[in-house]
């Protein structure tokens, strides 16, 4: 099928002109356009057309003007671009929902690699704040990696770090855990481009939640002394412990968790989890603190006021270990403020991280092994953000060294 002719400006008023000084000289005016229409190289017809268009444009027939033609095509032209950039807006509000103010450049490219064959490159980046040169150069970049940045390949690299620290440890580290992690790998970087580059990966850390008081009193016992009046210092292991006891919500019934932690190096040297609150899960957690230590004499235990803690049963056991007991004095949470924060990490790090939890055994299981990642990988910031076994084994090679060199 042929391309129809498009005649300039020049040529159609010149036509018509022509036509309507020579139309009197012809029977009608179409023997004129016939006539004058072989002569100028076009059709009778379209020539029948412009001259139609060119009465109306000066009034001598009633129709649309081509003045108000081109303007009705403008508004078109107007309305279907305003439609276009109203399509390209709502689709990239919900695709950039989190991304604040300014999203950030990769997703942008993205958005307009998805929708280029819908709209157009140039009518997306007029939309958003973006170039199209900007656009050019990253997608170019991406097929040709040689291309970017020194920054942007180190990033790269530094991603795969980050998320294989970041998924070792329970997905629990913030970018400063995270930070002194690489840097304990001798990975030099700064912690705001690990916030950064952890922002870019949609990682973040645990976020402790508000606690529930689990501890019912026994305010008719005797209760020990408070040997620790909140100082919760220790010079070396074995010197004093804390004990307390949290709950997790199962799909089968609630469930308990008794933790005895090492004040030195805040290691677990204790857990047991049990269906009920009863003396046997804290005297359990007892046992197996007494035997990971070898022995436990001398060394100060000391608790809140909870009944199971001030049982009969509880109370000889920490005689018959050589343990002295101690109790906080004022009643609430600050008494025993180490094991809170114990309990308060165990909750964000696994219960409220990893739930929601079906059995009892799935949650044993799940703080087996978190207690042995706590102890021996987590990094704690009140120790000099090393893990609790490595503090541990630093004391002992100095009283080793300190020994020998006597």
């Amino acid at each position: 099928m042929t391309k129809p002719m498009r005649y300039p400006p020049e040529f159609r008023e010149r036509a018509v002109r022509m036509l309507l000084e020579q139309q009197d000289q012809y029977d009608s005016q179409w023997a004129a356009m016939n006539s004058i229409a072989v002569k100028v190289g076009c059709t009778a017809e379209t020539l029948r057309k412009w001259v139609r268009q060119a009465e109306q444009d000066l009034g001598l027939r009633k129709g649309v003007t081509s003045d108000e033609r081109e303007r009705l095509k403008e508004l078109e032209r107007e309305n279907r671009e305003l439609k276009r950039a109203n399509e390209i807006l709502r689709k990239a509000s919900a695709y950039f929902c989190p991304g604040g103010a300014r999203p950030q450049t990769e997703v942008m490219v993205s958005f307009i690699d998805e929708y280029r064959d819908e709209y157009g490159v140039e009518p997306i980046c007029s939309q958003l704040p973006i170039a199209p040169s900007t656009f050019y150069d990253h997608s170019a970049k991406q097929q040709n990696p040689d291309r970017r940045s020194e920054r942007a390949r180190r990033d790269d690299a530094l991603c795969a770090d980050i998320r294989r620290v970041y998924e070792e440890n329970f997905q629990v580290y913030g970018a400063r855990k995270v930070w002194r992690q690489l840097n304990r790998e001798g990975i030099d970087v700064a912690r705001c481009t690990v916030e950064r580059l952890m922002k870019r990966l949609g990682l973040e850390g645990a976020r402790r939640g508000r606690r529930c008081r689990t501890t019912i009193p026994d305010t008719a016992a005797e209760r020990p002394a408070d040997l620790v009046q909140r100082q919760f210092l220790a010079d070396r292991p074995n010197q004093l412990w804390v004990a307390d006891i949290t709950y997790v919500a199962t799909w089968s019934g609630f469930v308990y968790v008794a933790f005895v932690t090492d004040v030195f190096a805040r290691r677990i040297v204790g857990w047991r989890v049990s269906r009920s609150m009863r003396t046997d899960l804290v005297l359990d957690a007892l046992e197996q603190a007494v035997w990971a230590r070898g022995g436990a004499k001398g060394v100060i235990h000391h608790s809140d006021r909870g009944s199971q803690y001030l049982s009969i049963r509880y109370t000889e056991r920490l005689a018959e270990g050589g343990l002295e007991s101690s109790v906080g004095s004022r009643g609430d949470s600050y008494d025993n403020a180490l094991a809170e924060t114990i309990n308060g990490l165990y909750k964000t790090e696994v219960i409220h991280k990893r739930g929601p939890w079906r059995t009892v055994d799935e949650v044993e299981y799940a703080t087996l092994e978190w207690v042995d990642w706590f102890n021996n990988r987590r990094l704690l910031e009140p120790i000099g953000n090393i893990p609790p076994a490595e503090l541990e084994m630093a004391y002992y090679r100095q009283q080793e060294e300190s020994a020998m060199a006597a």
